[in-house]
């Protein structure tokens, strides 16, 4: 008998459905965290490796590339053998990722750890919103995306911290940095492993099936890339992905060219507005579980953050009033994030989770691979104040295409 079919307390169920909920985020966190596992010692590379910025951007690039492509690839491999497998080779790849590293003698080690990071960061979203999906009741579901974001701020935040704190601690010596890192990927692996019961999607309990999903006929792999929605969503974590990229890459840069803000109070804005983005996460659960109408929530969060950013580059604040508004911008954007994940599930054909959400998903990296240069280039001709207005502009398309899904 499949014990997976029998009916289970409402207690139990919700004990499950937060252990699921607990182990995936800290996976998708690992995730996040290893998006940081070069970023954070530039400068000492620079300095031993004799690198340039366009070389350091470079490894940026390539992380970015390899993880969209794998991304977009692996969620036909997650839809084929199961996701909890491919959990636990994305977290291998990280222990590889570390390991390169800490050997690298120049920037054919570092490029090399960047692909390998690239390669474990590709399944994640498949992944987690595969398992997530299918074994967390509908009740909690919008919690459960709430938590999977928080989760990847956490892990942006913590990453620099670790390895800055090693390096300084110890006198310079980096590389200690990333024994600690493949050591946090092998803990995790092993808290997974043993509590891989709580992750096995073979044996969800709920499958959230759209009606009449029994009945539908059986159809090519390849049938969901016909569906404008699926390319819809994609559009929409372009978009917004770019606006994000905005912020963290050179909002604080910008803010200290155009208000004269000092840069060890204007490097704060990103940190502010990833917890902003974390709270606005946290409510934005609650939200998804009152109201059904999920281009309606993403159109008011995002448009709210939209005007922030907007009165931000219009240089018409006082320079206080412009960090405080940048930083609250992010509410905005976490506030739509569970709706947003949500509506991805909706547009997602039976069978087809894992396909789904690794080609929506692979959005984000091109975002980032795309946008980082570009607002890079107008921050090189001194147009500081597209930095705020593109990326208000990034958002009000991403509205657009959200609002599209409900009508395709």
């Amino acid at each position: 008998m499949n014990t997976a079919t029998l009916p289970i307390g409402a207690a139990q169920s919700a004990t499950r459905d937060i252990q699921t909920i607990s182990l995936i985020g800290l996976a998708h966190g690992t995730s996040h965290f290893f998006h940081m596992l070069l970023p954070p010692l530039f400068p000492v590379f620079m300095r031993e490796f004799g690198l340039s910025y366009s070389e350091l951007g470079l490894l940026v690039t390539i992380f970015f590339v390899i993880s969209g492509l794998g991304q977009a690839l692996s969620g036909f491999l997650v839809d084929r053998t199961g996701a909890r497998p491919i959990l636990f080779l994305a977290l291998s790849c990280f222990v590889l990722a570390s390991a390169a590293a800490g050997m690298a003698q120049g920037f054919a080690g570092l490029a090399l750890a960047a692909v390998l990071a690239g390669l474990g960061n590709s399944p994640f979203h498949p992944v987690d919103f595969t398992i997530l999906n299918k074994r967390v009741s509908q009740a909690r579901l919008g919690h459960a995306f709430s938590v999977h974001g928080i989760s990847g701020n956490i892990g942006w935040a913590l990453a620099p911290v670790l390895l800055l704190w090693i390096y300084e601690g110890t006198g310079g010596q980096w590389r200690l940095g990333y024994a600690a890192t493949a050591a946090w990927a092998l803990l995790v692996m092993l808290l997974l492993a043993i509590k891989r019961d709580a992750i096995d999607d073979s044996q969800g309990e709920w499958s959230h099936q759209k009606a009449g999903a029994a009945t539908t006929p059986a159809e090519h792999p390849m049938a969901f890339l016909r569906l404008p929605s699926v390319w819809l969503c994609f559009s929409f974590f372009f978009f917004t992905t770019a606006a994000l990229t905005a912020i963290q890459s050179f909002a604080s840069p910008a803010l200290n060219a155009m208000y004269g803000l000092d840069l060890t109070l204007t490097k704060w804005v990103v940190t502010g507005y990833m917890v902003a983005g974390a709270i606005g996460m946290v409510l934005g659960g609650f939200l998804v579980a009152r109201s059904q109408q999920l281009e309606r929530n993403i159109a008011w969060a995002m448009t709210g953050a939209a005007t922030l950013l907007a009165l931000t580059g219009s240089g018409w604040l006082p320079g206080g009033l412009a960090l405080m508004a940048a930083t609250c911008a992010g509410f905005g954007t976490g506030l739509a994030g569970p709706s947003r994940d949500m509506l991805i599930k909706k547009a997602a054909p039976p069978g087809a989770t894992g396909r789904v959400y690794g080609t929506v998903y692979s959005g984000l990296d091109t975002g980032f691979a795309v946008a980082a240069p570009i607002f890079g280039a107008l921050m090189d001709r001194h147009w500081n104040n597209a930095v705020f207005v593109g990326a208000a502009l990034a958002l009000l398309a991403g509205i657009g295409a959200a609002s599209l899904v409900r009508k395709t």
